[in-house]
């Protein structure tokens, strides 16, 4: 199975926004990692692409 970025944003978009109404203290953990990983994807796209 092949996952791609623009796939997993709406998935992490849904699980931030529901761990944010569970524990709302979690928000600015929550927002760093995800532009964290983000940021990493946009810089070294070869890192999470696979050649066969």
């Amino acid at each position: 199975m092949h996952f791609d970025v623009i796939t997993i944003q709406p998935l992490v978009a849904l699980l931030f926004g529901i761990l944010i109404l569970i524990l709302p203290r979690l928000l600015n953990y929550l927002i760093a990692i995800y532009l964290i990983f983000i940021g990493l994807v946009g810089i070294f796209p070869h890192i999470f692409t696979t050649t066969t």
